[in-house]
């Protein structure tokens, strides 16, 4: 199997989420929504954080300083055909709203009570939802989808936590 590294950031301002708009790319076919990120370099493999802000600011415009407490907040897992995904997906709020699309898609601003309306992938709408019925919680959450007897899909969670075991 090969794996996939990823990142992407919700970035909230007020009630609205950034979130981008594609019409087709090499995971999924046809429109959906999902925060703002993207594949990871190989020289970024230990710097999610980096590859993030690196593709905010690619896709929106928006800086490092235009985003205050950007956290990592989850780390999704899939599998897809012979392909492990792996997600880090950071939080944070924007100073800003004035954002630019780029060729990756059109940029939104969404207000969270639309964001179950969009066609978008079960892991990150299950994230969402997570998130905003939890959005004080701290630490790293890991999810990892599965499906249920009925092969419906499912969410696993756990708190990613340092046992201090030695």
């Amino acid at each position: 199997m090969e794996i996939r590294q990823m990142t992407a950031a919700y970035l909230f301002h007020g009630d609205r989420v950034l979130l981008i708009r594609k019409a087709n790319s090499r995971l999924h076919a046809g429109e959906f929504w999902s925060g703002v990120g993207g594949h990871m370099e190989a020289e970024e493999l230990n710097n999610p954080k980096h590859t993030c802000l690196r593709e905010v600011y690619e896709e929106s415009g928006l800086d490092e300083h235009d985003i205050e407490g950007l956290e990592l907040k989850y780390i999704l897992l899939r599998i897809k055909e012979r392909e492990i995904r792996q997600q880090f997906v950071y939080m944070g709020k924007a100073k800003r709203q004035d954002v630019v699309s780029s060729g990756e898609g059109e940029l939104h601003w969404v207000e969270q009570g639309d964001l179950f309306r969009l066609r978008m992938s079960a892991i990150n709408g299950f994230m969402l939802e997570h998130y905003l019925l939890t959005p004080n919680r701290n630490g790293v959450t890991v999810g990892t989808i599965t499906a249920n007897k009925l092969g419906e899909p499912c969410m696993q969670w756990a708190e990613l936590n340092d046992p201090l075991i030695f």
